[in-house]
């Protein structure tokens, strides 16, 4: 090989050997210190496009799940209330039932109807009730989005409490002031529509425990998904990291000796 001066090829090529070690080495630095296997866009544009979609969903199924949870909470508060209302309930049937007592006086009547009417502003008290400044009850429902891409939602009925016909406002109507003034059915009716409210209350809320627990296990598995895309292999890259170190320490050794080679000429010279 010829002994040249001006051009010393085998220190060219052990440079850049040394840079693309160097960069390698980096680029392990790089991973090693954030946890993440894309460090840079173009360490895998397709891989960082689909973490960014699945992580993004994850995040909505959380906020979703988020959502329901509200939502449940909402169904409590109201079951919380159609128990006292069924209480109350259960008080006007014991007074109706004393009420007809033919050995009680008209003073003792009015004790009782004094009762009753203290009662019907406690029903009519409970029918106003709001969550977070929602009403409780009424005839609009609410519409629970169960999915993170709102593709399924689950219904929560509109529970009018104040209505003569599903609820109890055959006992608050402002016609009615005394005991005397409503039949024993009126008050059994009044029960069973609350019973029934509780039900569908207790059905949504296992409705919606379901969505929220799949909701749960699809975040996960995104999650998991996300990871094996951009999450570092520690064990693996701690292994790159070690021969890309030692590679750059020959490289830097070779590099000088290749440096040094050139001065053979000038011993020809001299």
């Amino acid at each position: 090989m010829s002994v040249v001066i001006n051009t010393n090829y085998a220190a060219t090529v052990a440079s850049n050997n040394l840079a693309a070690s160097n960069a390698s080495l980096q680029r392990s630095l790089n991973r090693l210190s954030s946890g993440s296997k894309i460090v840079n866009p173009s360490d895998d544009a397709g891989g960082l496009a689909v973490s960014m979609k699945l992580s993004a969903a994850a995040r909505r199924q959380g906020a979703t799940e988020t959502n329901i949870g509200n939502s449940v909470s909402y169904l409590q508060t109201q079951d919380g209330a159609l128990k006292v209302a069924a209480k109350v309930l259960d008080r006007m049937s014991e007074l109706k039932t004393l009420y007809a007592d033919p050995t009680k006086s008209s003073s003792d009547l009015a004790n009782y109807d004094s009762e009753f009417t203290e009662l019907q502003t406690q029903l009519t008290d409970i029918s106003g009730e709001t969550f977070n400044s929602v009403a409780l009850f009424g005839s609009a429902g609410l519409s629970v989005d169960v999915t993170e891409d709102a593709a399924t939602s689950v219904t929560v009925k509109g529970r009018d409490l104040s209505g003569s016909a599903d609820g109890v406002g055959t006992l608050t109507d402002t016609g009615v002031s005394s005991l005397g003034d409503i039949d024993l059915s009126d008050i059994t009716d009044a029960i069973e529509n609350v019973a029934t409210f509780r039900a569908e209350n207790g059905a949504e809320q296992s409705h919606l425990g379901f969505a929220s627990e799949l909701l749960s296990v699809n975040k996960a598995n995104l999650e998991a998904a996300s990871s094996r895309i951009t999450d570092v292999d520690v064990a693996s890259e701690s292994t790159q990291l070690a021969r890309w170190n030692i590679l750059v320490q020959s490289g830097t050794a070779m590099l000088s000796q290749a440096n040094q080679s050139a001065q053979s000429a000038l011993r020809l010279i001299g």
